[in-house]
């Protein structure tokens, strides 16, 4: 047994579990400092499970941001070592940043903070849940790969941001109920449901983004074919959700009107099966 190249692969794991740890720290830090509550109170002394959920998505994203940073291309430990963890907290800001534009822009019409911390909205909750992932998928792929760098994972990070929003006007659109409205109320199927949806997404919208930089023409246009391919087949599977699985029942009234929660989770793992499917065939 080669004792020597054992001992050294140890090492390096050891180093990367490291920087992953110096990593969760960092994301949680930015979280205390750009969030009005104390994480520690909401989780331990007022047991706020809404709180729990999206900092759920948020600690997942993390990871995911580093398992696609971490996966690039190597060019020696030490290098490695520094450049995993500069791409790995500008991943970070990427995540930050998503909470602004979900809550500006896609779900301008409450406080999206007052709700999850104050009303300990779970549907609210569900929505962030499923947009930091997506976010966390997003900023892994722009930030994977070789011929890139800092300017073109921003530019792919920013055009992601851009497919999320659209993805949630054509959803909303295409729905019957009004999903701000659904959410606002405390709807956690209606939040289970998008969140699943805007995750599965961002799952396509990462495998477009995670390949070797070619070129500006090259890539964009791999990513805008992804983007729209995802979004059609992403509302097309949900057209067709009541004879897929809910025979002889409407979907949307089971979210909107019966509040169907078990309904929200089944339309989440749909979404994500199809774009599991999607990306593996690609």
């Amino acid at each position: 047994m080669d004792w020597a190249g054992l001992g050294t692969e140890i090492l390096t794991i050891l180093a990367f579990v490291g920087v992953y740890a110096l990593l969760f720290l960092v994301a949680k830090a930015m979280n205390d400092f750009l969030t009005p509550y104390r994480l520690i109170e909401e989780l331990a002394m007022k047991d706020n499970i809404a709180v729990g959920i999206s900092i759920g998505g948020y600690f997942l994203a993390t990871a995911i941001i580093f398992i696609g940073v971490l996966t690039g291309p190597s060019t020696g430990l030490v290098q490695d070592l520094i450049a995993v963890t500069a791409y790995s907290v500008l991943g970070l800001v990427f995540l930050n940043l998503s909470r602004w534009s979900l809550d500006k822009l896609v779900f301008h019409k409450f406080c999206n903070m007052t709700a999850i911390v104050e009303d300990r909205n779970c549907g609210m909750a569900a929505v962030r849940f499923g947009a930091y992932i997506a976010t966390g998928l997003i900023a892994a792929g722009s930030l994977h790969g070789q011929g890139g760098g800092v300017h073109t994972a921003i530019v792919f990070f920013l055009l992601g941001q851009v497919v999320l929003i659209v993805f949630a006007r054509v959803y909303d659109w295409l729905t019957p109920y009004h999903l701000q409205e659904e959410v606002a109320s405390g709807n956690l199927a209606a939040g289970v449901a998008f969140g699943g949806a805007i995750a599965a997404l961002g799952l396509i919208v990462a495998r477009s983004v995670s390949g070797n930089f070619i070129g500006w023409t090259e890539n964009l246009i791999l990513f805008a074919e992804m983007a729209v391919t995802g979004i059609v087949i992403l509302m097309i599977v949900r057209f067709f959700m009541d004879k897929l699985v809910l025979t002889g029942h409407d979907i949307n009234r089971e979210i909107s009107e019966d509040r169907n929660a078990a309904a929200g989770f089944v339309e989440m793992s749909v979404a994500l099966s199809f774009a599991i499917v999607l990306v593996a065939l690609i």
